[in-house]
């Protein structure tokens, strides 16, 4: 499989396998009216395992809360004129603004619309994100 390289844009890489397309919808790459590739189960050398990638042709900004609320670890590529110019590894951010919905339908959030669904992470070991009106689980 080929899959050409971009000349200015973004690589999303060491994505673990089989979550490339839960950041795909998060990121709303869909709406997007550019090339982005997403590659699913692709060898990586580095962990001798598979790896997803995507890639977007288009230099546009990135939430890296999604990115690191999905899959801490993965790493994002900034290339301009066919060149790396900054790779950043991603960690797990302290809060979430608007990226998940809180499920208690007695939240504040189900029931006032103007309202931001605020997280915060409360267990970094186990990944753990609480509301921080109702302090429900994510």
């Amino acid at each position: 499989m080929n899959i050409d390289a971009i000349q200015n844009g973004i690589v999303i890489d060491h994505i673990t396998a089989g979550r490339g397309m839960r950041i795909y919808e998060l990121l709303g790459l869909d709406a997007l009216d550019v090339s982005v590739a997403l590659i699913k189960n692709a060898v990586s050398h580095q962990t001798g395992g598979k790896k997803d990638i995507i890639k977007i042709d288009s230099d546009m900004s990135v939430n890296f809360d999604v990115l690191g609320f999905v899959d801490p670890g993965v790493t994002v590529n900034i290339i301009r004129d066919g060149q790396l110019v900054e790779k950043r590894r991603i960690d797990m951010p302290e809060r979430l603004t608007n990226v998940i919905r809180c499920k208690n339908p007695r939240c504040i959030t189900s029931t006032e619309r103007a309202i931001d669904h605020v997280f915060k992470l409360t267990d970094r070991k186990n990944k753990v994100y609480r509301c921080v009106y109702c302090e429900t689980k994510a």
